[in-house]
């Protein structure tokens, strides 16, 4: 049943996000130096106020304890003030997070366009210059670092959404590529090129739908690679989003705004592959129509 696979991917989600956000919060206390405080060395500080700021960061209490009394906090609302930045952790994903989800989208949407357009062409063309030509020029992007992808388009002042969609694009034409060509040498593929029908035809109909699937649980996971490329591409483009912040948290071992954004990368992550799985179980695979021989769905 459809319903119960809903409920089960659910229910994984859920511990799944949990489970994040404690390896995040253990990660980070673990950490070498965590309970030092640049106060401490502060000359102007006497020993009474040093006692004070080791007995507040000894109140906190374990892991598993400090990180429950945040889930607690974070349900009613409060999100907790970032010590690094001395503000509210919810004004704070106010200012930045629309503007990382903005660059995000359209480091995606550019990306998937451009990657799936050109592998498209190449499966429709099949011009092996032409093919040699994508090959390379996606090849060469996939080898250039994040940061130095970064370093160039602050530059040339590019926002930091084509970053993303640099990064993003090569990797949805390398998988397309492959599918595409693997799936040119499928019976049903070579009887509808036998029979007559255009190569435009051939590729809507019956070379893109069975890879389908495929292609969507890709785009699942190009959400974890594009929001794993804003961080660096934020940080040095200066772009004031989620990314910049992560950075300015983990350098400041800001404890209650790294584990907010842990689960909120987390949750992001995982929402968009489990709408993936959703999409590929509603469509339900498919199969060519006996009738018309062009693929569709089950209930044909």
């Amino acid at each position: 049943m459809l319903w119960r696979k809903l409920l089960s991917g659910a229910s994984r989600l859920l511990l799944t996000w949990l489970c994040a956000g404690l390896f995040g919060a253990a990660l980070v206390r673990l950490a070498p130096g965590f309970g030092a405080d640049e106060l401490e060395l502060d000359a102007r500080m006497n020993r009474e106020s040093i006692q004070a700021i080791r007995e507040a960061r000894g109140a906190e209490g374990g892991i598993v304890a400090s990180y429950w009394r945040y889930l607690r906090n974070a349900a009613s609302g409060d999100l907790g003030m970032s010590s690094s930045m001395g503000r509210p952790i919810a004004e704070l994903l106010g200012d930045r997070l629309p503007l990382t989800l903005r660059s995000v989208a359209f480091g995606l949407t550019l990306g998937w366009v451009a990657g799936l357009s050109m592998a498209a062409s190449t499966a429709i063309f099949r011009r092996s210059a032409y093919d040699a030509a994508a090959g390379s020029l996606n090849g060469l992007l996939l080898c250039i670092p994040s940061a130095l992808l970064a370093f160039f388009l602050f530059a040339v002042g590019a926002p930091a959404a084509v970053g993303i969609a640099a990064m993003v694009g090569p990797r949805v034409f390398r998988t397309a590529h492959l599918l595409f060509r693997d799936s040119l040498d499928l019976p049903h593929v070579l009887t509808a090129e036998a029979k007559g029908l255009g190569r435009v035809r051939v590729f809507s109909f019956h070379l893109l739908p069975p890879v389908a699937p495929q292609l969507i649980a890709w785009l699942g996971t190009s959400v974890t690679l594009a929001l794993g490329t804003a961080i660096p591409v934020e940080v040095i483009c200066d772009s004031p989003g989620i990314g910049q912040l992560a950075w300015k948290a983990a350098l400041g071992r800001d404890l209650n705004l790294l584990v907010c954004l842990t689960l909120i990368l987390t949750a992001f992550t995982l929402t968009a592959n489990f709408l993936c799985d959703v999409a590929i179980a509603w469509r339900g695979g498919s199969r060519p129509c006996r009738r018309s021989g062009i693929w569709r769905p089950h209930s044909c």
